[in-house]
């Protein structure tokens, strides 16, 4: 057998979950936005998301406070703005204006739509039960957009410390229906 052991702390960039998301949230009168890889499908209908969002971020009050938020999916164009949020601090920084983003009012939810993604889901919290412990919030799709101009989207996967890998090319396979 040619495999050696991999660090622990690496183990991440194996099993990253999805592409980044931008999560924004609207509390007091303020609309942050924070970078966001770790995140996964908990179930189809209704369409459940888990999410992990550190007590220390700002986004983590205003979601805890709220209990809404907007998942927005950039392309790998945005790839600098991805970054740039994620090592910005919504404390100090308007990132909307500091990042040219354009805010869209959402249609159920107080936290805006990032017109510049190509889709953005609009989400309530449903679940907190894993949020003292772990600041993992299950959310629930109520709402989503689609821009039908991207048609075969390339997203942005976090491999851990600065690393990112783009999706690649989109294969079909047969599939059983229930």
């Amino acid at each position: 057998m040619a495999k050696r052991v991999f660090p622990l702390s690496k183990v991440y960039g194996l099993l990253e979950p999805g592409p980044v998301v931008l999560l924004t949230t609207a509390h007091k009168g303020k609309a942050n936005i924070m970078t966001m890889s770790w995140h996964t499908m908990l179930e189809f209908e209704p369409p459940l998301v888990g999410c992990v969002v550190s007590n220390r971020d700002f986004s983590f009050d205003a979601l805890k406070a709220t209990r809404q938020c907007v998942l927005n999916i950039p392309t790998a164009a945005m790839a600098p703005t991805v970054v740039g949020c994620g090592n910005t601090s919504g404390r100090r920084v308007d990132k909307f204006e500091s990042f040219g983003l354009t805010r869209v009012p959402a249609s159920l939810v107080g936290a805006p739509l990032i017109a510049e993604c190509y889709a953005s889901l609009e989400c309530r919290v449903a679940d907190t039960r894993l949020m003292n412990r772990y600041n993992f919030f299950v959310l629930e799709v109520l709402k989503a957009w689609i821009d039908p101009a991207c048609k075969d989207p390339c997203t942005l996967h976090h491999r851990g410390r600065g690393v990112f890998m783009v999706s690649g090319e989109t294969i079909r396979l047969p599939s059983k229906m229930r």
